[in-house]
């Protein structure tokens, strides 16, 4: 009677160094301890030191992987059939960008609560609250083109060009753009609603 291995994996698995194995991003269960200890060092993928990212990989890589280390092995795998390794190399740049972030992050949704609930007292006259605030702060009238007005300008463009995540064919960064979610989405229900119509005709036929 052949050894049974069962593994289980997340969709997305964080790791912090380049040098992947089995145990980094899989959780194992076999009947055989000793094929066990093989296979939790076993290695996967290795990844470019310097390039954080997200790489993409399928069950049945592993499985090809597992079945040349072990090919008398019954191989049962649990969860995702496709998973994304997340890459962030450890070290203290990367918590101190964190910071950076948790601390931007919770002032943009500071001042932003604050800008919401003051749009919303004056009808969302943006115009009108500005002036309001300039005349507050520096006691002049405002001229309608302040630093106010600047500002909200280029941080509107900006913040429309970080949201859909690219500019022109140049992206910011690897994640999707909410275009490419949307896309994707309407894909998978188009998908859905095509087999539902097929499995309700072939019923009711």
């Amino acid at each position: 009677m052949s050894d049974t291995l069962y593994m289980q994996i997340d969709m997305n698995i964080l790791v912090k160094h380049p040098h992947v194995y089995l145990q980094d991003i899989a959780r194992l269960s076999c009947t055989s301890t000793k094929a066990l200890n093989r296979l939790r060092v076993l290695p996967v993928i290795n990844l470019e030191p310097d390039t954080p990212g997200r790489y993409t990989m399928s069950v049945m890589d592993l499985v090809d992987l597992i079945q040349k280390k072990e090919p008398d092995l019954d191989i049962t795998p649990l969860g995702e059939p496709s998973f994304i390794l997340t890459y962030r190399p450890a070290g203290k740049s990367q918590t101190v960008f964190d910071i950076l972030k948790v601390v931007f992050i919770s002032l943009a949704s500071f001042f932003g609560a604050a800008f919401s609930i003051m749009t919303f007292n004056t009808d969302v006259d943006v115009g009108t609250l500005f002036k309001q605030i300039y005349q507050q702060v520096t006691g002049n009238i405002s001229s309608g083109f302040t630093i106010l007005e600047i500002s909200y300008s280029i941080g509107l463009a900006a913040g429309v060009l970080f949201f859909f995540n690219h500019f022109g064919r140049k992206k910011f960064s690897a994640d999707p753009t909410p275009m490419q979610v949307q896309m994707r989405q309407y894909e998978d229900d188009v998908n859905t609603t095509l087999l539902e119509e097929s499995s309700r005709k072939k019923a009711s036929s």
